[in-house]
């Protein structure tokens, strides 16, 4: 049995996935493929874990769900930052795969297969209202928000099923969506994204 440890990350976050904007999973309705092909990727600006300090660390998890995302039997794989040191990827690890509680823990808990976990290069950039992720030879993914009626950004706060629980989430279409790892090949352009701050923690 896993010790519980007190921790808490934030930070800013953005995915984008398979499904026209803006995604109807987080309403629990079916994706618009039938399937999710979801990429997510965080910047933690600062955290703990105990007493293990988890700053300037970028995360990525790609996940498949064969139906809708309530169902489970989402496959997942889990990527993180080459800069962390041997404490802080089994800290993060272990916060990411829900083992440590926390709204991380509901997400995992409709993964059934881990597909890998892996040390990367990650870069994650912010350019106003444009997010970009790249992970050489396995991913990038850049997109941009959607303005307004009022001309403010266009957010959803509080749906039933998200990534972020903390922030409401800015809606966002994607410029361009590449993955390709294990028996995964997915490429997309001008689908579902969304981004925000987060907060998580035990």
């Amino acid at each position: 049995m896993t010790e519980k440890i007190d921790w808490q990350i934030q930070g800013s976050y953005f995915e984008t996935c398979n499904c026209v904007t803006a995604c109807p999973c987080v309403w629990l309705q079916s994706p618009s493929e039938g399937n999710c092909k979801l990429l997510v990727s965080w910047h933690i600006t600062s955290g703990f874990f105990d007493r293990l300090a988890l700053t300037n660390l970028n995360v990525a998890l790609a996940c498949y769900a064969p139906g809708d995302m309530t169902e489970g039997n989402w496959q997942a794989a889990l990527y993180i930052d080459e800069r962390a040191d041997d404490a802080q990827f089994d800290a993060i690890t272990q916060i990411y795969s829900g083992q440590q509680g926390g709204h991380l823990a509901i997400l995992m808990g409709f993964v059934s297969e881990v597909l890998g976990i892996k040390k990367v290069k990650i870069d994650y950039q912010e350019d106003g209202n444009k997010r970009f992720m790249s992970i050489p030879g396995i991913a990038q993914a850049e997109i941009e928000s959607i303005q307004g009626i009022t001309g403010a950004e266009s957010k959803i706060f509080n749906p039933p099923l998200c990534v972020v629980s903390s922030h409401p989430s800015i809606v966002a279409r994607s410029n361009h969506y590449q993955y390709q790892d294990f028996d995964k090949n997915w490429q997309f352009s001008d689908r579902n994204g969304y981004y925000s701050p987060f907060i998580y923690q035990s």
